[in-house]
């Protein structure tokens, strides 16, 4: 977690972030590799096409970057390369995937402008490109950060990526860290409108919720048909989120409202009366949701970022150059 805050600069030359004396741009490779935007796009794209449960992933793998060290790509770094045991190896990056398909798009860009676009970029831009393909926001994101050149280690991870179970107060804190309002620390959750769950993260819900969580019985009822004992048979077995689990949309909002939250947190915040107001807003206007989601993912995306000589550009993103 991140205890300095971003000071966000708008100029006539376009959207600037400083961490320290770290700047990110709108244009910074204006130059250096001007169809970075478009060749991550047409890339995936033919990802998305060749696998529609791909858009979440790719969401969740930046936020569990940007959690730790910030947006940095060490969560793609290989064990064997590090010091340490890599963050991968955490509990709490349990069904992080697609990794291999930010080194794919990286070998791509290599062969059009070579040790120019950095691994987190590529991660960041891959999971806006995500929230837009299945209907959401057009974000725009500044560039230019660098790949960091230190592992954060599994440790790391179990300690500080929060699980389905996190209090509303600590969520809060996290993301208001983040230089995130009210509003936008819950708006990050709706991304919960997209993928699944996995019986693993809600059997703790499930079976030793809160009562106050009021869950609605048809929904119960589902859940423990699909997850069936307390300790799962299986880690493959999964649960949509919301009804709409292929559209970013404000479904999800909708759905804690009747009783139907997969997650403690979710549960949580449609009942706090800090967030329940916000929930409800979400829940009947999309388009102020998507507006305070653009707001929040730019600054999720910006956390903690290294810039020129603080990181390196990688030529593979799995090792250190």
């Amino acid at each position: 977690m991140g205890t300095s805050f971003l000071l966000l600069v708008v100029t006539s030359m376009g959207i600037l972030f400083r961490a320290h004396e770290a700047r990110l741009a709108s244009d910074y490779y204006k130059f250096s590799c001007p169809f970075v935007e478009s060749t991550v796009r047409t890339e995936m794209i033919k990802i998305f096409l060749s696998d529609i449960s791909s858009p979440p992933a790719f969401i969740r793998l930046l936020f569990h970057d940007c959690q730790l060290q910030g947006c940095d790509a060490s969560i793609l770094l290989n064990s064997h390369d590090l010091s340490c045991n890599s963050e991968m190896e955490s509990f709490r990056n349990f069904g992080v995937r697609k990794l291999d398909m930010i080194n794919h798009i990286k070998s791509v860009l290599e062969s059009k402008c070579p040790g120019q676009v950095s691994c987190a970029d590529i991660i960041a831009l891959a999971a806006k490109e995500s929230v837009f393909f299945t209907g959401g926001p057009e974000i725009k994101i500044p560039l230019g950060r660098k790949d960091s050149v230190v592992c954060s280690s599994s440790q790391q991870a179990d300690a500080n990526i929060p699980g389905p179970g996190i209090s509303v107060n600590k969520l809060l804190h996290i993301f208001t860290s983040h230089g995130m309002s009210l509003e936008e620390s819950v708006s990050i959750l709706g991304a919960h409108t997209l993928g699944v769950g996995h019986c693993i993260n809600i059997a703790s819900t499930l079976y030793d919720g809160n009562p106050n969580d009021q869950m609605n019985l048809g929904f119960e009822a589902l859940l423990k048909w699909k997850c069936p004992t307390r300790v799962p048979l299986t880690n493959l077995t999964f649960v949509p989120i919301d009804s709409t689990p292929f559209a970013f949309d404000n479904q999800y909002f909708k759905d804690l409202l009747m009783g139907k939250a997969l997650f403690g947190i979710d549960s949580s915040i449609s009942r706090d009366p800090r967030t329940n107001p916000i929930v409800r807003r979400f829940a009947t206007d999309q388009d102020y949701f998507f507006k305070v989601f653009s707001s929040a993912f730019v600054k999720l995306s910006s956390t903690k970022v290294l810039t020129a000589k603080e990181g390196e550009v990688r030529r593979q993103c799995y090792r250190r150059n």
